[in-house]
C-alpha cells in the first residue's frame, strides 16, 4: 500500500462525517450517531493536530487519530472508507499506521479501544500484535457498550 498520511483539514472532516456510513451493526461507527464524538471531530480546536486523513491514489481511505498519553504511549483511533471494510484490506491500513506513529512519536506502545461486538476488527488488532488487556463499559451512541482495551509493545 502507497499511503499518504496529511493532517485532516476541516473539509475532509465534514466529509468522512457526513457521507461514511457504515451497515448493519457498524453503523454504530457513524460519526452522526455520537453527538460528542461528532462535534469533538468537527471542531478543528478539539481535533487540534491529532487527527490525520489517509491518502491512496488521490483518495481519501481512512484517517487515525493519534493521541499523547506520555512519554512512552500513544492512544489511537482509526476508520476506513465503509466501502473498504470488511475486503481484507485492514491489516495493511494498520500496519502503515503503526509504522507512522513510530516515526513520528517513537512511542513505547500503542493502545486502542474498540468495541466488543467488533471482531472483525478486534481480530486484525490481535494478528498484527495487540494484547487484550481489559474490558469496559462506555456510555456512547445513547447506550452502554462494551469496548476492550488493546496495547502494542513497538
Amino acid at each position: 500500500m502507497d499511503l499518504i498520511f496529511k493532517k485532516m483539514t476541516q473539509k475532509q472532516a465534514e466529509e468522512i462525517a457526513f457521507s461514511w456510513h457504515y451497515e448493519g451493526k457498524y453503523s454504530f461507527y457513524n460519526m452522526e450517531a455520537d453527538k460528542e464524538d461528532l462535534e469533538e471531530f468537527l471542531d478543528p480546536k478539539k481535533r487540534g493536530d491529532s487527527y490525520f486523513v489517509v491518502i491512496q491514489e488521490n483518495e481519501i481511505i481512512g484517517f487515525f487519530c493519534f493521541n499523547k498519553l506520555d512519554d512512552n504511549t500513544i492512544d489511537i483511533g482509526l476508520g476506513m472508507k465503509p466501502e473498504l471494510t470488511g475486503r481484507g484490506k485492514g491489516y495493511e491500513f494498520l500496519k502503515e499506521g503503526i509504522q507512522y506513529v513510530n516515526s513520528k512519536y517513537k512511542p513505547e506502545k500503542i493502545t486502542l479501544s474498540v468495541a466488543t461486538f467488533n471482531q472483525r476488527a478486534v481480530n486484525v488488532y490481535k494478528k498484527i500484535g495487540f494484547e487484550e488487556i481489559k474490558t469496559f463499559i462506555q456510555d456512547t451512541n445513547g447506550s452502554n457498550f462494551e469496548f476492550v482495551k488493546m496495547k502494542y509493545v513497538c
